[in-house]
């Protein structure tokens, strides 16, 4: 302002300046001094004027305008001018040089930051003028869709005359940087920082504690169920009755887009929701185990035996204690023939992800429906199922299987759990479906039974194992003695062989003589049939003489020597009808000559 009085001045004293130049310098100078005089003030007065006309916005910043002078009042319930109204500005000035002529003579220039939102979080929206909401309204209508259309919605002079509406608003600012008219938008945003940022007309200003504005992430293994507060344009908003099972509870939800719980859940992945219109549960559709232990004392009897095979027991007792952050319950009590039994289980839950919008609509979440719907029905139909009968397939006389029902017994907690367990789960799968919860699984834990049911089978026991401890030692024994033995042998082994060896070959030579026997008397018998046919042929001394001849052709035979010096007898034979007697003589004159020479010489007689 100070530069327009100043400007006005410098016109004022160029009009007044032949009037105010003294009379002789202006005949002197022809009235050329005047003409300078004014040139020159004309100049200041521009230069004073230029100085308000222009405005240089930062790079990180954005001119919003005030208008002061020459401009009507805006309408009632409006505080932001789109036709030149004086007061605040919805147009506002970009990053840059403006030149505006009198731009700050006729309105107040303030420099405001951008609106900058951090990855991870998202700017919630307020509008402080705009069309009024619905009658049952608490949040503006979502911007129009494509995204490219909405982003229009974030010049201040769209905003007002396209429809938006005064409040908060539905939709909301992805991350990046805005040029946001400050006038008329409010934007909170928050930090990981753990200090929330707020942009309005004062600039920038940080809150300890503020509104939650960080993306809705959905983890892999879950589903987000969304609970609407609004009702958005353009859907048929007709609630569904929807239950899992037939004879559950039914409830209603809606499509999506209306308010109330959506049909269809969200699927992992990240979404800039506003919170001030949804609330997403999260809902765990892994399996999940919860266990019911803990919160009894286990009493439990130690048998121990001495040297001499002497049984004694001593009484032991071990606090289960229950956590509960870690289980979801503590161990079901069940009242079997008359004792109270503390039975630890585990159950296997899957929440299916099309039935979670049923789930968090009827009980409100996982843990609200272990807490009040499966953890009151496991316990109940175990006491039931365990307390009641069982049903069993027992081996007959006949060797036939066939099922048989009967009262549960406690030791069944130990030797037919299998049986029980598919009872359990049988009939608590029914229900948890009824409640949206698919039970995969049950399994019985360990049952603290009442240590005295169990000394007199634990003493049988144990006297069986002894017994069979003997057993094993004697035929260890033996087995020891068999080892020895076996040892010794390998050590004699060479002997046993050759002694082996020996056996048979005293039994092969056994053989040998036995066969050379039989054949010598074969033999023999059938010589004597030859000499016995022989001597009917040539006579008893015929037969005789050969079988001398023989012999004695069997000793020359082996003793040639003897041959040595004979001398030819000088033998006449005659011949006579059996042949024999030649032979015979020459041989018995060879023979004597033979003992003729073995004697020793006679003396010559004497000469007559």
């Amino acid at each position: 302002m100070l530069m327009i009085v100043f400007a006005a001045l410098a016109i004022v004293l160029a009009a007044l300046a032949p009037s105010l130049m003294p009379p002789s310098l202006m005949s002197r100078f022809n009235g050329l001094a005047a003409l300078l005089v004014r040139l020159g003030l004309g100049v200041i007065a521009l230069w004073a004027i230029a100085g308000t006309s222009y405005v240089f916005v930062p790079a990180d910043g954005v001119g919003h305008l005030k208008r002061i002078y020459l401009g009507h009042n805006l309408a009632d319930g409006h505080i932001i001018a789109t036709r030149g109204e004086n007061g605040y500005q919805a147009y506002t000035l970009t990053p840059g040089f403006h030149f505006i002529p009198l731009i700050r003579v006729l309105y107040d220039v303030e420099i405001l930051p951008m609106v900058t939102v951090p990855s991870g979080f998202y700017g919630r929206i307020v509008a402080l003028d705009g069309a009024p909401l619905g009658t049952d309204a608490i949040i503006a209508d979502r911007w129009p869709e494509p995204e490219s259309e909405a982003a229009k919605y974030l010049n201040a002079e769209y905003f007002l005359s396209h429809g938006g509406q005064r409040g908060l608003q539905m939709s909301v600012l992805k991350p990046g940087r805005y040029a946001l008219n400050l006038y008329l938008f409010e934007v909170h945003v928050g930090s990981s920082r753990g200090v929330d940022q707020t942009y309005n007309d004062k600039g920038l200003s940080e809150v300890s504690e503020g509104i939650n504005t960080a993306v809705t992430q959905i983890p892999a293994g879950h589903v987000g169920v969304v609970r609407s507060t609004v009702n958005e344009r353009g859907h048929d908003c007709r609630p569904l009755q929807v239950n899992p099972e037939p004879g559950a509870l039914a409830v209603e939800l809606v499509p999506v887009g209306c308010r109330g719980v959506w049909k269809d859940p969200l699927t992992p992945g990240d979404y800039f929701l506003n919170r001030d219109a949804y609330d997403v549960t999260l809902v765990d559709t892994r399996l999940a185990a919860w266990e019911y232990r803990g919160g009894f004392t286990k009493r439990m009897i130690d048998l121990s035996i001495d040297q001499q095979g002497n049984i004694t027991q001593r009484l032991r007792e071990i606090d289960q204690p229950f956590d509960p952050k870690v289980f979801a319950d503590r161990a079901i009590w069940v009242k079997v023939e008359g004792w109270d039994v503390p039975q630890e289980l585990r159950v296997l839950t899957q929440a299916p992800p099309e039935w979670a919008p049923f789930v968090v609509a009827s009980v409100g979440g996982l843990r609200e429906v272990e807490d009040r719907v499966i953890t009151p029905i496991i316990r109940s139909v175990v006491r039931n199922v365990i307390g009641s009968s069982l049903t069993i397939n027992e081996a007959q006389p006949d060797g036939t299987v066939s099922k048989t029902t009967r009262p549960t017994r406690v030791l069944d907690l130990i030797e037919n759990r299998d049986a029980l367990e598919r009872e359990i789960e049988a009939r608590v799968r029914v229900e948890g479906r009824k409640a949206g919860i698919e039970i995969k699984e049950i399994r019985l834990g360990e049952p603290a039974i009442p240590p005295e049911l169990l000394v007199a089978r634990q003493r049988e026991q144990l006297a069986g194992q002894l017994t069979h401890s003997y057993q094993e030692e004697r035929l260890a024994q033996v087995q020891r003695q068999e080892r020895e033995q076996a040892r010794a042998t390998a050590d004699q082994q060479p002997n046993l062989v050759a002694a082996q060896i020996a056996v048979r070959v005293a039994e092969q030579r056994e053989l040998q003589r036995a066969a050379e026997g039989r054949a010598e008397r074969h033999f023999l018998e059938e010589m004597a049939l030859g000499q016995k046919a022989q001597t009917a042929v040539l006579g008893e001394d015929r037969v005789f003489q050969l079988n001398a001849i023989k012999s004695i052709l069997e000793v020359v035979e082996r003793r040639p020597e003897l041959l040595t010096g004979l001398r030819l007898p000088e033998v006449f034979v005659g011949a006579s009808a059996s042949g024999l007697e030649g032979p015979a003589a020459v041989l018995g004159h060879a023979l004597k000559g033979l003992g003729a020479l073995d004697a020793p010489p006679k003396p010559a007689a004497a000469a007559p």
